[in-house]
């Protein structure tokens, strides 16, 4: 026996690693696919309530404390209108509100890229809107309508709010 290695058959193919790949009679089998199955259904119950509308409810709680502390601000400036800590009394509902305007900015920053847009829109619209009917009403005070307070402002604000916040999503479901 001979420790040489036979030649090669010259009518044997040369293997190629892209041989297979060029071969134009050579039926390709594609990967099968991997089966996955279907996403768990949710529960019968759903999702609480709590993490479904937590804005929601943190923002109603906060308004009940700020209404609840304005009550009872109010109150106790009445009854004591001359003492002196009246105006640390009367700032106190501002904590609550201050809590309010976080849960809503918070809010306002997890909307999707469309609600957050008809937000905007909704929101410079209630700005606009506020600022030409202030601004109109106090010419109507020039020749002798009553003079409004200051805070029907912000309720005129949210009212045309509103209506900038129904009108935009009509026009975003319509086109």
């Amino acid at each position: 026996m001979s420790t040489v290695p036979a030649p090669p058959d010259p009518t044997d193919p040369i293997p190629s690693p892209f041989a297979d790949a060029a071969a134009p009679f050579k039926r390709t089998n594609a990967a099968q696919p991997i089966y996955m199955p279907p996403p768990p259904k949710p529960s019968a119950t759903g999702q609480s309530t709590w993490v479904t509308y937590r804005s929601q409810i943190n923002f109603g709680l906060s308004m009940l404390a700020y209404l609840m502390i304005l009550v009872g601000a109010v109150t106790l400036i009445e009854a004591n209108p001359d003492a002196s800590w009246t105006v640390y009394i009367a700032a106190l509902p501002a904590v609550p509100a201050l809590i309010g305007l976080v849960i809503f900015v918070r809010a306002l920053m997890r909307l999707d890229d469309l609600q957050a847009r008809i937000q905007l829109y909704a929101f410079g619209m209630s700005i606009g809107a506020t600022a030409l009917t202030s601004f109109g009403y106090g010419f109507f005070e020039g020749v002798g309508l009553p003079r409004l307070p200051l805070a029907a402002v912000l309720p005129v604000m949210a009212m045309f709010w509103g209506a900038g916040t129904a009108y935009f999503t009509w026009h975003y479901r319509r086109s």
